[in-house]
């Protein structure tokens, strides 16, 4: 929906408006419809808007209502705001737009830091108390929507992508050598609160962060993922009907809450499938999108076959897009640019690519990321569950990109850590509330690998067009239904199931009983030609060479070979070494 960002200091001074302006004017592609900014005391608010709900003038932000003397800069879509701001009605609030934004202001001071509890949607923002003088920072349950910030005991400053902190100045971006362990290892997963840069941090999915002028915080979270099964038995009926009445729910919610027409990104898999079927009935012209490429390598790079079908199916107005693969090499460095971290997974640049010929026609898009991890859709979850040996061993050995002694091959001597990752993942994987293993993987992927993998790239991607991408499987609702269901049930019929089931009546049956697809660029897995010349240049780069991440010998043997080194999930272990070093070029030493 938005971009946001502010500062407040700790010591008295005032705001850095020439760099609250900086960092406003990055987040530009975020909100190409408004840009504004508010100063008070201590603290200075931006915001980048991207009209929605409430296309007047009157939700502009930041948002100050002077009677409650609160100020709001937000990002995202409070889908149940409708149902909020009449509750609030009936307290006795009054209010001036129609939209969402106002909502939150007013929840906030009628239930304090627990009006993130009443919130279905994404959201990131930051409210400001005038007369308390106090900065309170919230992210979603799921981190749909990003949010980055800077701290040291001088000032705080935040927004929603490290390239606007960067563009402010003054940033410490020394590389965090258990980040670089956790972006190596985790398919280039940096869980919060740690970035790839020492001096940036975000704050974690369902946490709010408290901040007075004086420099106390309280960090808090409000919400976690319970994955034991129901007291009550339920029978796989129970489980179906109740997966088929909340998905249809959660749905409506993401189509009604917009003023502008809402399109789908119709891959022609079973999840984007499902959403077009499910909106169909309800929309008098439905607009789709599919994009796909040139096939390298004998790997098939579009499926056409299947999004053709669906959108002739259901009548939609469709578009497809088929670019070749000199496009993506060509618009790599701007996707890159837009990247908040280094992401090397091969649909980056498809979805750059896509959403900017969708943002041509709509506003808005619903997508179907997070299905596969709510309800247990790859490939290696049914592989972990299979194994033998310790739990932490049967997940790193079906997804860790590197073992840890490859790691240490790999990374120059300033740059060896213990084994970060393992430890991590093991004390997240032994969380209470969870019944079985499977359990444990799924909830662990939900709430933090997924978060900072597909979720993360669908909003950069998108936003860097002015397009808002709204993803109705992680309604949180859904989430915590599929939490508490018996995995075998999810993975069920070669994972996916209760999908699968509701599926059938509604969209066509080869598209859930086809091979499972993925959004292919195989370009950036079979890396040859001007891609591998790309890579080469890359990494032997004065840049890459003074920089000392990588040791030599490493790199020479993924160059003489890039195809015979592929992690465990399927990605090119060169890709990933050249992306980090791209990103940082773009992004670190030369921000822009």
């Amino acid at each position: 929906m938005c971009g946001i960002c502010g500062e407040l200091r700790f010591d008295h001074a005032t705001p850095d408006m020439a760099a609250l302006r900086r960092m406003t004017a990055r987040l530009a592609r975020r909100g190409p419809d408004h840009e504004g900014c508010f100063i008070h005391g201590p603290l200075a608010l931006g915001h980048r808007r991207l009209s929605i709900i409430d296309l007047s003038e009157h939700a502009n932000q930041p948002m100050v209502d002077e009677t409650l003397q609160l100020a709001l800069v937000f990002n995202g879509t409070i889908y149940n705001y409708q149902a909020l701001r009449a509750e609030l009605v009936g307290m006795g609030y009054e209010f001036s737009s129609s939209g969402d934004s106002e909502v939150i202001i007013k929840a906030y001071h009628a239930w304090g830091k627990h009006c993130v509890e009443r919130f279905f949607g994404m959201f990131a923002f930051a409210i400001y108390d005038l007369r308390a003088r106090s900065l309170f920072l919230a992210r979603d349950r799921l981190g749909i929507k990003p949010l980055y910030y800077a701290l040291d005991g001088a000032r705080l400053r935040f927004a929603s992508t490290l390239q606007s902190l960067l563009a402010g100045g003054g940033i410490d971006t020394t590389l965090d050598p258990v980040a670089l362990h956790h972006h190596f290892t985790l398919h280039s997963v940096v869980p919060a609160p740690r970035t790839i840069l020492q001096g940036v941090r975000k704050l974690p999915p369902a946490h709010t962060f408290w901040f007075s002028a004086n420099g106390e915080t309280e960090l808090r979270r409000y919400w976690s993922l319970n994955a034991t099964r129901p007291d009550m038995a339920l029978s796989e009926n129970d489980w179906l009907a109740a997966t088929r009445s909340v998905l249809a729910r959660a749905v409506e919610r993401h189509r009604l809450a917009s003023d502008v027409p809402v399109g789908v990104l119709l891959s022609g898999g079973l999840d984007s499938s499902l959403l077009v079927g499910l909106l169909a009935d309800h929309v008098d012209e439905l607009n789709t999108f599919s994009i796909g490429f040139e096939a390298t390598a004998g790997e098939q790079a579009d499926e056409f076959e299947y999004s053709d079908l669906v959108a002739k199916h259901f009548k939609t107005r469709h578009h497809k897009f088929a670019l070749p693969n000199s496009a993506v090499l060509q618009h790599l460095p701007e996707a890159i640019a837009e990247m908040s971290e280094p992401m090397p997974s091969y649909d980056v640049t498809a979805f750059y690519l896509l959403s900017q010929k969708v943002a041509r026609e709509v506003k808005v898009v619903l997508a179907g990321q997070g299905a596969d991890e709510v309800f247990g859709g790859y490939f290696w979850y049914p592989r972990m569950q299979d194994a033998q040996g310790a739990t932490l061993e049967r997940f790193s050995q079906h997804y860790f990109d590197r073992d840890h002694a490859e790691y240490l091959e790999m990374m120059s001597p300033a740059y060896a850590v213990p084994d970060a990752t393992g430890q991590l993942v093991a004390a997240q994987l032994a969380l209470p509330d969870a019944d079985e293993f499977l359990d444990q993987v799924l909830r662990f992927d939900v709430t933090t690998l997924m978060v900072d993998d597909p979720v993360k790239r669908v909003d950069n991607m998108t936003m860097a067009w002015g397009l808002e991408a709204r993803v109705p499987f992680l309604d949180h609702e859904l989430v915590e239904l599929s939490a508490r269901m018996p995995p075998s049930l999810k993975l069920k019929e070669g994972g996916k199931f209760p999908l699968k089931a509701i599926a059938r009546g509604v969209i066509p049956d080869a598209v859930i009983d086809r091979p499972k697809g993925y959004f292919p660029v195989p370009a950036l897995k079979y890396l040859r030609g001007d891609f591998l010349a790309r890579v080469r240049e890359l990494l032997d780069s004065n840049a890459c060479r003074n920089r000392g991440l990588y040791q030599r010998s490493y790199i020479d043997k993924l160059v003489s070979a890039p195809d015979d080194y592929l992690t465990r999930i399927q990605g090119s272990k060169l890709w990933h070494l050249a992306l980090l070093e791209w990103w940082l070029q773009i992004n670190v030493d030369q921000p822009g």
